[in-house]
């Protein structure tokens, strides 16, 4: 049901002001810093564990087929998942169309998510794509299994678009970044830990097969946590129960630096119709194409292309931990990075870079175990610092609400196409080498890091001219997105 917040809050009641006397003076004296960094660890200590724990089991959801691909029964040999269900798949092609079938359904819908309480939202998606991974389990055909991926993408479609609009609610265009990181690291720490879930399971005795004791494993916690993200997550700043009077007026200043935010559901429709005529959306698109490409044929073959390089079935499941373990860290640390210097298409470009050179590697050092496995290091940092700033770099950079819930999932569903692209680029008969994927991978990479340049430049530029047509704006100041949203005069672009 809609999101009615006039019953507890009036609209009129939540006008905000800035730059009023007494946050000047509070900020003088140091009261108001000292207040908000308190507010920023209280929104971080409630926010940032649900919204990662949230993308931990969505993304072990999503990746777990990689693991199930190679997942036998190390003490009664049973069948993994293609030899089960597939018939073999001694082409891989079902197996590739079982991925792929997520991101088929991946619509976005972000947009709707404004009509409805935060909470209720991602709550509901997180229910439902847990129950969704469960049922896999009990897939004995190709038909049941692509049934359930479908729905599965449908409702994790609705929960990773709406995130960095969620976040931009809470923080600023100075601290998105490195939150951004920490949500979009738990991808890379799924990796990790679908990695030792699957060799814990791979010893396991029972009368089933073992992959299906993982998507059980892996899909049920998403519905206990959808269930607590339903009480516990806050909503918006105006609402939410979770901030006190004197909590709830920083965090609407907060809301309004650099920016200005909406009150209550509001949809405004002519900025739904400026993100559709934005040309970097679809720039900021072809970017994640690219990058998503390596992302899906990575999560869904590390563990397959780590088997060429002469490991047993168990030792693969942990090496991938290693590599995930890495990339976790390194998006952390670009991202805060690019945060401090409010940097974007730089930071993307170098990371599409580093990734680039991972597949390089694959492609011309063939016999070279160690170099090999070093470029799994570089194709999973370059990959997932890459994604962790772009999605950052739009959660601001698209002025208001409302463009941001229509141009972000806009760009990611762009992105998609480049998952649908990876699930199909690594059939079996391509191994050992695979070299037509891992060539398409490094393309895309490179492509990339050249489209992020020209973003970059393009930002500059807009900035340029609005400081010289309008002069350079106050810091910090509240900005009207609400007729122009980021080409407002006095809007500026992070870079």
């Amino acid at each position: 049901m809609a999101y009615d917040e006039s019953k507890e809050f009036r609209g009129e009641d939540m006008k905000v002001e800035v730059a009023t006397e007494e946050q000047a003076s509070a900020s003088a004296s140091g009261t108001w810093f000292m207040e908000e960094k308190r507010l920023v660890r209280k929104l971080d200590r409630r926010i940032l564990p649900i919204a990662c724990a949230l993308y931990l089991f969505a993304y072990l959801d999503r990746s777990n087929l990689g693991n199930a691909r190679v997942l036998t029964g190390t003490h009664d040999g049973k069948q993994p998942l293609p030899t089960d269900t597939l018939g073999g798949d001694p082409t891989g092609i079902l197996f590739d169309w079982v991925n792929s079938a997520f991101f088929f359904s991946y619509v976005p819908a972000t947009v709707l998510s404004k009509l409805f309480a935060p909470r209720i939202w991602l709550a509901c998606a997180a229910i439902g794509w847990g129950t969704c991974s469960t049922l896999m389990s009990t897939g004995f055909d190709f038909g049941g299994l692509m049934t359930t991926r479908v729905f599965l993408g449908i409702f994790e479609a609705g929960f990773g678009p709406a995130i960095p609009l969620y976040f931009s609610l809470f923080y600023t265009k100075e601290e998105m970044g490195l939150r951004m990181a920490y949500w979009f690291g738990f991808a890379a720490v799924a990796g990790a830990f679908g990695g030792i879930v699957a060799f814990g399971i791979q010893n396991a005795i029972i009368p089933f097969s073992n992959w299906r004791l993982l998507f059980i494993v892996e899909g049920l916690p998403a519905v206990c946590l959808g269930i607590l993200t339903f009480f516990f997550l806050p909503d918006r700043p105006e609402s939410t129960h979770y901030l006190n009077e004197r909590e709830r007026e920083i965090a609407l200043a907060r809301m309004n630096r650099g920016t200005s935010g909406d009150v209550g559901a509001v949809v405004t429709k002519s900025h739904i119709t400026m993100a559709f005529r934005d040309w970097r959306i679809y720039v900021g698109g072809i970017i994640y194409f690219a990058l998503n490409c390596s992302l899906a044929s990575t999560s869904a073959f590390l563990p397959t292309i780590l088997k060429t390089l002469g490991f047993s079935s168990a030792r693969v499941q942990l090496m991938t931990v290693p590599p995930y373990a890495v990339a976790a860290f390194v998006i952390v640390l670009g991202s805060w990075i690019s945060d401090r210097l409010q940097s974007r298409g730089i930071p993307i470009a170098l990371a599409s870079l580093v990734g680039g050179i991972g597949y390089l590697i694959l492609l011309f050092v063939p016999d070279n175990l160690h170099a090999r496995y070093f470029a799994t290091f570089c194709i999973t940092s370059g990959t997932y610092t890459s994604i962790g700033i772009i999605i950052a770099w739009f959660a601001h950079n698209l002025g208001s609400e409302t463009k941001k819930a229509t141009g972000i999932p806009m760009f990611m569903a762009i992105g998609q196409c480049g998952s649908i692209l990876g699930s199909h680029l690594f059939p079996s008969t391509d191994g050992p080498r695979y070299i037509t994927g891992f060539a398409v991978c490094c393309g895309l990479e490179l492509f990339g890091a050249i489209c992020a340049l020209i973003m970059t430049v393009s930002y500059r530029i807009d900035n340029a001219r609005r400081n010289k047509l309008y002069g350079v704006p106050e810091e910090d100041a509240r900005v009207d997105v609400a007729e122009m949203a980021d080409k407002a005069p006095t809007f500026r672009y992070i870079i």
